[in-house]
């Protein structure tokens, strides 16, 4: 029998499938070591032939199987073959996901621990006929471990003497055992459940998700309730012996709702992200593949949980960019979603306040279903949101960060004893370091873009390759010591506010302060608490935090967003905008929005401060296709990259000429069609060139382009060549 198998090397000249003579254990989906080269290395069986192409001479046997289980199932092979095709990815890099990436190489592994108990034939004794009476630390250990019935001998080791451990262990009173001790990621955060009554809108849209044959829009406001509903969904899944995924955007929201999943479902529930220690995540991802826990919950990568018999996958915050790899593999998990849901014949609820256009279009036109919840739950009002405009402060002689108002707002907030978020989608300290006399701008020396600077380590550092260098004194070009530094980072902001308010304790939550395991815990939980009265953030604040004492937020720069060269970045600044007031007034106290911008006239501001979505929608939606945007088309991304210019523009030249070609032969599928160098010229020493294509979506000319994408890494070996649908960022 001939095993056919994708070996574990990521590289175009490899991907495809290698025959092996099949030895016992083998099975579709196992991961087996191969001889391949000089070396063995891992590889996944995806099927089995009788005959072989490959003379019978040159056939090498599979060297051995590695687990004690297929690991990867019949529709995870069958979702690699339509992620291959959809998304113009590597076979093996799509299995990459599938499992945590520390299990391959055997880099983790299950945890087993020595498990001490007392001898059956000791347990009753009387401890003075065993253990002298000068021997206090044996009879120390020997009654805690009575007391306990077991216990981790590294904790008896660290807790009492080792050494007493050992000697009763020798004379056979203490008894050994070997067991799997699960790395269990925020064991601590466990609370009572507390039965909640749905109201009717949420009742109704229970009904809606759980009766659907087609996708639900969730679309309800801020505080509304969402999160009750998915746990309903889910209640409902579980007793009909389903499985359940739900994904929520941001890390820094697993916690929280990890801390609601585990009080209503327990050890149902396991999580996967990447914060996690890399034997958490492993042990978490083989309870769900041995059906331990029935629930996943997670950032992107969970929705490549290995459950089976799947009956719902929630999309939480579905409008977020985060559900989109912008690095290889490139891939949409909504598109992974609704694949999943059609194998398992599973339900899907995305849900938001501020739905992604293309998402509302598809609910208008009733590709989806929609269900609302227009009120929130408490039947607050939602917080009032003011606009400043900045303009008129610098007329006032004001020209820092915060108006007048917000000023007076925060000194009200604290002197109420409640609580305050300041927002800011910038992170550092600085966003660039300018000489004031000759205009030099401090750059990465790998990447076409300004160093930001930090206070806090006095460096310079680029957000793209994360190099760093040190301050400037003086200008490196004039010698100038006049040196500028650029607009305001959430590290500029929490030191500002410090200096305004002395007494305030301010935390900051930026990715600067979250790298470190569970600082997302710890910070959220810190002002959740009262330990901190404001906190200043980037987005990870702007959605799905709920704080009882929050009443004021400020969003420091409303503009931020809005000015971008990007055909979403409207959409975008009117979603972060919903997202991060709805973390006022959650409770019983009434909430208050300060919005600071330089263009109060935007028709974005008008929308936003009356939550108006149908009515920016409307607007929207006009723009979009008068444009032919999506979703009356699809982009498609080529880019080009090589750490040589020249050869980065001849692989260009050359894909926008065979890609004209097709466009001339089938110019009803294209509504636009150019070449150009990327917006950031240059990332981690290679220069990027694109070509952007607008096209009818779903065309059967992508796979056309994909396959001048592969024409071209293998007729230029020195470039890289990726291709995107819809992508985030265009720069």
């Amino acid at each position: 029998m001939i095993a056919k198998v994708i070996v574990d090397i990521s590289a175009s000249d490899v991907d495809r499938v290698f025959d092996y003579i099949a030895i016992d254990g083998a099975e579709r989906g196992s991961r087996v070591l191969v001889p391949f080269g000089r070396q063995n290395i891992e590889g996944y069986v995806i099927g089995f032939a009788e005959t072989s192409d490959v003379p019978q001479e040159k056939l090498k046997a599979i060297a051995s199987v590695i687990d004690d289980r297929p690991i990867v199932s019949d529709e995870f092979l069958k979702l690699c073959d339509y992620m291959t095709a959809r998304f113009h990815l590597r076979k093996i890099d799509v299995f990459r996901l599938f499992l945590p990436a520390k299990m391959r190489g055997g880099r983790i592994k299950s945890l087993e621990k020595n498990i001490i108990s007392i001898n059956t034939d000791y347990i009753d004794a009387d401890p003075a006929q065993f253990i002298k009476k000068t021997a206090h630390s044996q009879a120390e250990v020997f009654e805690y471990v009575r007391e306990v019935q077991s216990a981790e001998q590294s904790y008896l080791n660290a807790n009492f003497s080792a050494a007493a451990v050992r000697n009763l262990l020798a004379r056979g009173i203490f008894t050994a055992r070997r067991e799997k001790v699960l790395r269990t990621p925020y064991s601590g955060i466990v609370q009572k459940d507390s039965a909640v009554t749905l109201t009717d809108k949420q009742t109704e849209a229970v009904d809606t998700i759980m009766s659907s044959d087609r996708p639900t829009l969730l679309f309800g406001v801020t505080g509304s309730g969402k999160t009750e509903v998915y746990l309903s969904c889910i209640e409902k899944t579980l007793a009909e012996n389903k499985t359940a995924i739900m994904l929520v955007p941001e890390i820094s929201l697993t916690p929280q709702v990890m801390r609601v999943f585990r009080s209503r479902f327990g050890d149902e529930v396991a999580l996967l992200h990447s914060g996690l220690s890399d034997g958490e995540r492993f042990d978490e991802w083989h309870r769900l593949l041995t059906g331990q826990a029935h629930v996943a919950v997670g950032a992107r990568s969970a929705v490549f949980a290995p459950l089976e018999n799947v009956g719902l996958i929630v999309i939480d915050e579905e409008h977020d960019t985060s559900y989109s790899s912008e690095s290889n593999p490139r891939y949409i998990t909504r598109d992974v979603a609704f694949f999943r849901a059609e194998y398992n014949g599973a339900k899907v609820v995305m849900g938001s306040a501020t739905p992604s256009m293309e998402s509302f279009y598809a609910a208008s036109n009733g590709k989806y279903v929609l269900a609302e919840l227009p009120d929130r739950v408490n039947k607050r009002k939602m917080p009032d949101i003011e606009v400043i405009n900045m303009c008129n402060e610098v007329m006032y002689g004001n020209s820092g960060m915060f108006s007048a108002k917000l000023v007076s707002a925060l000194d009200e907030c604290l002197s109420s004893g409640n609580q305050a978020i300041l927002f800011l989608n910038r992170r550092g300290y600085s966003s660039f370091v300018m000489c004031k006399k000759c205009g030099y701008v401090a750059k990465c020396e790998d990447c076409d873009v300004s160093l930001v600077y930090h206070k806090d380590e006095n460096v310079l550092k680029c957000h793209y390759c994360q190099r760093r260098y040190a301050m400037l004194d003086l200008c490196p070009q004039c010698k100038s010591s006049h040196i500028k530094q650029g607009f305001m980072g959430t590290e500029r902001i929490a030191e500002t506010v410090n200096k305004m308010f002395p007494s305030a304790r301010v935390i900051r939550m930026d990715n600067d302060t979250t790298r470190t395991k569970d600082a997302h815990l710890k910070l959220l939980g810190d002002f959740a608490s009262g330990n901190a009265d404001i906190l200043v953030g980037t987005q990870m604040v702007a959605k799905g935090h709920d704080f009882a004492n929050v009443t004021l937020v400020g969003i420091i720069d409303a503009d931020m967003s809005l000015h971008f060269s990007d055909f979403r970045a409207v959409e975008r600044t009117f979603q972060l905008i919903t997202q991060v007031a709805g973390r006022a007034g959650r409770e019983s106290k009434s909430g208050r929005v300060i919005l600071q911008t330089y263009t109060p006239g935007h028709y974005v501001y008008r929308y936003a401060t009356a939550y108006d979505y149908r009515g920016f929608y409307g607007k929207e939606i006009n723009l979009l296709q008068a444009t032919g945007f999506p979703p009356f088309s699809e982009i498609l991304r080529v880019l080009i990259s090589s750490e040589n210019e020249g050869t980065a523009l001849d692989a260009t030249k050359y894909a926008i000429d065979a890609i004209r070609a097709i466009a001339e032969n089938h110019a009803d599928e294209f509504t636009y069609l150019n070449a150009m160098r990327a917006p950031k010229k240059r990332i981690q020493t290679k220069y990027r060139m694109q070509i952007l294509m607008r096209i009818k979506p779903d065309s059967f000319v992508r796979q056309k382009v994909y396959a001048v994408a592969d024409e071209l890494n293998d007729r230029f070996p020195q470039i890289t060549c990726f291709t995107e649908i819809n992508p985030n960022d265009l720069s």
